[in-house]
């Protein structure tokens, strides 16, 4: 028996039926929540969950309900379950929304539940929108579930890995409902149109086939979504039929009433939850295996679901270095002119900057060696101390510096004619250490051949030398290897 929160004392004892509570009467209500399945064998697209002999169909059915998660997409049937299970089940049924309650009702839950307890009641406690109870919140109820008194089903929209706290995770099972299919979605449609109880049958109403796919595809497996836009285009098209409509004739429904109804398609994102990860994620994915055709998908399907298309190209410059990098430097300066271009122009005609990135993005040569150069750098950093900077490698613009030894030993690249020098640039503990490794695709093939002329010229196994004109030596370089570092005050130095 389910219960409205925390009914008046006179109506403690009076049952609430799961789709009465709070509704408007019948004839008034949406027809999503008319056409609200109301037994197991109503629900579309959870064949893994409800079908004959699944574990959860199987615990509904014998009333053996444990703490459960749902998880999934908007308009999935996470609350249609819990009033299902509310109808069903001999246990106390409380139902509260994080949107709406708090602590205090919490408590009044906890204390309701006690009281059932002690008549030897069970009591379900069924969350909405649990991901937005905070960790102090979560931890509440973690308690009361741990000794029983709470039942706890809660149902959520984002990652359950991420939103619940772990101990309230571990004790409850996490079922998944899918997305329905576009053929669930037709099917629900076409029986809300159908029915003359809880739909649209007693209007008369003939719609087209088409128009049923057509709201299936734009409602992206939300069977909330799709029954209201639904319910929007019968509204428009028996306006139009009554003012236009010959006597006996049947209203239709078409796709100019589906694209009046709609405006525009309705695609599932969230900025601060899963979906915004698993797009990105796609994009990255799909731009790093070089798929011209999949990355500009993801980057479409992120903009008009309506990511901030500066978020998408701070990610496209990262993924330039990171994943492209000197297998083709053009690829950074390209990426920076994208983002200027759509700065500078804005929505709609910036897209077109970003798609062309996407697509040299993609086709371009990959290469994470400055990537992992750097998480090898990183690595050293952290695992040494911090040593002193070779002297050799010091500026030394005043007297005391150079008698203490500041720069001497460096040798200026310039004074020789490959302007290669052999001189450790590492500190001591470090010597001999790469982190650089080049790979042998796209310009990096080139980056490879000079690292190895270099290490050639330094142990001379070049046979031949390519003569270059000779560079006179510096007796001293005069330029700093800092130019803000302030020479020997009182002495002006030399412009080189």
């Amino acid at each position: 028996m389910e219960r409205e929160l925390f009914p008046n004392p006179e109506e403690r004892d009076k049952e609430v039926l799961p789709t009465e509570r709070g509704a408007p009467a019948p004839g008034y209500a949406p027809l999503a929540e008319r056409m609200r399945p109301r037994v197991i064998e109503e629900v579309l697209g959870q064949d893994h969950l409800l079908g004959e002999g699944k574990v959860l169909r199987r615990a509904v059915e014998r009333d053996e309900i444990r703490s459960i998660i749902f998880w999934g997409p908007p308009g999935t049937g996470k609350t249609t379950l819990a009033r299902i299970i509310a109808h069903r089940t001999d246990a106390h049924f409380i139902t509260l929304s994080a949107v709406l309650h708090g602590v205090k009702e919490l408590r009044e839950a906890v204390d309701e539940a006690r009281r059932m307890r002690r008549r030897g009641k069970r009591t379900i406690l069924f969350v909405d929108e649990i991901h937005r109870f905070n960790k102090a919140q979560q931890d509440g109820l973690l308690p009361h579930v741990e000794d029983g008194t709470l039942i706890l089903i809660g149902a959520t929209t984002e990652n359950p890995s991420f939103e619940i706290i772990a101990p309230l995770l571990s004790r409850s099972r996490v079922f998944v409902l899918n997305p329905l299919d576009e053929g669930h979605i037709t099917a629900l449609l076409r029986r809300a149109v159908e029915d003359p109880e809880r739909g649209l049958g007693g209007a008369g109403l003939r719609a087209e086939e088409a128009a049923l796919r057509r709201i299936a595809v734009l409602s992206s497996g939300d069977a909330r979504q799709a029954l209201n836009i639904l319910e929007l285009a019968a509204a428009i098209a028996l306006d139009e039929s009554a003012i236009g409509r010959q006597a006996g004739e049947e209203p239709q429904l078409g796709e100019a009433e589906v694209a009046e109804a709609a405006q525009r398609k309705t695609l599932l994102y969230d900025k601060a939850g899963e979906e915004h990860y698993n797009l990105i994620s796609a994009l990255h994915k799909t731009l790093r295996s070089s798929d011209p055709d999949a990355a500009l998908y993801w980057m479409a399907r992120m903009i008009e679901s309506g990511e901030d298309p500066m978020y998408v190209l701070r990610r496209l410059v990262r993924f330039a270095s990171e994943d492209v990098g000197m297998a083709d430097p053009q690829a950074l300066v390209l990426a920076m002119a994208a983002q200027r271009a759509f700065h500078f122009i804005g929505l709609p005609e910036g897209k077109l900057a970003i798609a062309q990135l996407v697509v040299y993005l993609a086709t371009a040569p990959k290469s994470d060696s400055v990537y992992r150069a750097l998480g090898e750098a990183e690595r050293a950093i952290e695992e040494r101390p911090a040593e002193p900077v070779p002297h050799h490698l010091r500026n030394a613009p005043t007297r005391l510096m150079k008698d203490l030894g500041y720069g001497k030993g460096y040798q200026h690249a310039h004074q020789f004619e490959d302007a290669v020098v052999e001189m450790e640039g590492l500190p001591d503990g470090l010597r001999g250490r790469h982190f650089y490794k080049p790979t042998q695709r796209g310009f990096e093939e080139e980056v490879g051949r000079r690292m190895a002329r270099r290490e050639d010229l330094l142990t001379g196994r070049i046979a031949e030398r390519v003569n270059f004109p000779r560079i006179p030596p510096y007796e001293e370089d005069p330029r700093p290897s800092d130019p803000a570092m302030p020479g020997k005050r009182g002495k002006k130095r030399k412009e080189p």
